[in-house]
């Protein structure tokens, strides 16, 4: 399995970065898990934007989905136009794809565009050569943390999205092979409505599951990224490594 940072900002773009988007490539499959604003340039230095078999989309948030509108225009009016990947979206998807393109005139743009489907997040989903599975998890909108297997070889990689503490996540990471767990904050968020973890949460969350390798992500390139680092490899007990746009992970 090959998982391509394609970009790990927060909800704002780090200088020449992008929001959330990893490129998942096993055998003959290629995912695209979130895209958040800024991804789909990446996507195109990575691939050609047609070989994308399935997109997949934790949350309904922005920085996770906002260009599947450029995406959506490239495979309807661009010299590939024709392929329609596959696009899951958790329930509500469809109606926002919706509401969000008829902004610009065209409702139908992000459902004519890929075969958009609303999946359930207590299923699983067969993805060509990967399988998905997902559990929700705590923010500020209806999250999945997303895991796609390998069943050719049994790997795993299990995706945090955006979350605060939960037990949720360190069951469903459990023994992962990797997980890649965001690290916004630099200090807990006020209050006890909680959707972001600090770097200490995201290793304490990685130890307590297991996880055999652990990188953290979401976290702007304005805060020390050499202090989250150490944060969260104090907490997990063991060296995480950090996120950067343009790195390839190997399973």
């Amino acid at each position: 399995m090959h998982i391509t940072i394609l970009g790990k900002s927060p909800s704002w773009q780090d200088a020449g970065g992008a929001c959330t988007g990893y490129l998942v490539q096993e055998a003959q499959t290629t995912v695209l898990l979130d895209c958040g604003n800024g991804v789909f340039a990446k996507l195109r230095e990575a691939v050609d934007y047609s070989d994308v078999d399935h997109v997949v989309v934790s949350h309904l948030h922005a920085d996770h989905c906002l260009d599947l509108v450029p995406f959506a225009y490239a495979l309807t009016y661009g010299p590939r136009a024709g392929a329609r990947p596959q696009l899951f979206v958790p329930p509500g998807g469809i109606s926002l794809m919706r509401r969000l393109s008829e902004l610009w005139g065209n409702a139908d743009l992000v459902d004519g565009a890929f075969r958009i489907t609303e999946y359930d997040p207590a299923a699983s989903l067969a993805l060509g050569d990967l399988a998905a599975r997902f559990t929700p998890v705590p923010h500020y909108i209806d999250t999945n943390a997303v895991e796609l297997t390998a069943p050719a070889s049994g790997r795993r990689f299990t995706f945090s999205a955006d979350c605060g503490p939960n037990d949720a996540l360190v069951e469903f990471a459990r023994d992962t092979d990797l997980l890649l767990i965001e690290a916004t904050l630099t200090d807990p968020e006020p209050g006890e409505l909680r959707g972001h973890l600090t770097a200490t949460e995201a290793g304490e969350h990685a130890r307590r599951a297991g996880a055999r390798r652990v990188v953290l992500t979401h976290f702007s390139d304005e805060i020390d990224a050499g202090a989250q680092q150490a944060a969260g490899t104090a907490a997990f007990g063991a060296p995480v490594e950090l996120a950067r746009a343009g790195v390839v992970l190997e399973l």
